[in-house]
């Protein structure tokens, strides 16, 4: 039997795999407006990958057989890992204890795909892209996993669903300071997995600066799609955890223990909301794509202490 509560979790993974290609397009559009001039259209990705999947694949010489799988393995561990990512107030499609361990993990299964292949075609600029790829999801993974630990205890829930749960307006006002942080740290580790600017410039045709493009050079047709798309729902669930920090549409007493929607319009509320949380998070990377520039490589750490240091002082307000 098909409850309330499984409709809207089915609806927000819909929303995700249709919608998550638009958020690159909004990026672009305020950093064209911002720039004064009209853009490309905010739904040029759709069109992109509609034309990469019409066209056949080209493979390197030295390609080997996992050279397609790679990016299967990224799109899937990333689609699965939506599975796992409330939207909101609304619980994921699947959740049990400790399931923000199994994202970690799902990310970093579509990661290795990725470096894999990317090394799989013999390119000394994909194996550079590869090796900086490494050494920052290194760093960054544990700095992830001790977010959701933080917050895992502050809510005392061990499920991405109840911490999503848990963050309503009354705990979110009374404990801002704590929020406030996270809700930045988790942002800062939004643009180093996502390798935006200041972390990486996705728009770059220089090679030997590149962290994710420069992955994915020798990918075409079908392959470079799967990569792309990956690309745009893996913002999509960072989006979604970004948003359940910053914006209190917790859903306690809106779905009942079986299921059932208790709260109809606080149903909507914690869907819609979060969903506008999403894009506004796609606006706030577009303002700043506009005014800031990619850091060198040996500074990139620095957002990474930066985001560790925030948690650490979220860590502080909240056993003080």
């Amino acid at each position: 039997m098909i409850t309330g509560q499984t409709c809207f979790a089915l609806t927000a993974l819909l929303a995700g795999l249709v919608f998550s290609p638009l958020l690159s397009g909004v990026i672009f559009r305020v950093k064209a407006r911002v720039a004064g001039r009209k853009g490309r259209p905010c739904l040029q990705l759709y069109y992109d990958l509609a034309k990469l999947m019409r066209k056949g694949l080209v493979l390197s010489d030295t390609a080997t057989w996992f050279f397609p799988v790679g990016s299967a393995m990224v799109l899937a561990s990333t689609l699965a890992a939506l599975l796992l990512i409330p939207t909101g107030g609304v619980p994921a499609v699947f959740r049990f204890e400790g399931d923000f361990f199994f994202v970690a993990g799902l990310f970093a299964l579509g990661r290795f795909g990725m470096i894999v292949a990317a090394l799989d075609t013999g390119s000394p600029f994909e194996g550079m892209g590869s090796a900086r790829e490494a050494l920052f999801s290194a760093m960054a993974e544990p700095i992830f996993l001790l977010c959701m630990a933080v917050l895992a205890f502050q809510l005392q829930t061990f499920t991405l669903s109840g911490i999503a749960r848990n963050i309503e307006f009354i705990i979110w006002a009374a404990n801002w300071p704590f929020f406030l942080l996270m809700s930045i740290a988790m942002f800062l580790l939004t643009l180093t997995e996502n390798t935006r600017i200041p972390v990486d410039d996705p728009t770059t045709h220089l090679e030997l600066t590149m962290i994710h493009e420069a992955m994915i050079l020798d990918h075409s047709g079908p392959e470079l799609a799967f990569m792309e798309y990956a690309a745009s729902l893996k913002l999509w669930a960072f989006g979604l955890l970004v948003s359940a920090l910053a914006l209190p549409f917790g859903g306690n007493g809106v779905f009942s223990p079986e299921g059932a929607v208790e709260d109809l319009s606080g149903a909507f509320l914690a869907f819609g909301g979060t969903l506008a949380g999403v894009f506004g998070m796609a606006l706030l990377i577009g303002l700043i794509e506009s005014i800031l520039a990619r850091l060198r490589l040996e500074r990139i750490p620095l957002i990474l202490s930066l985001a560790t240091a925030f948690t650490a002082l979220a860590g502080l307000t909240a056993w003080r």
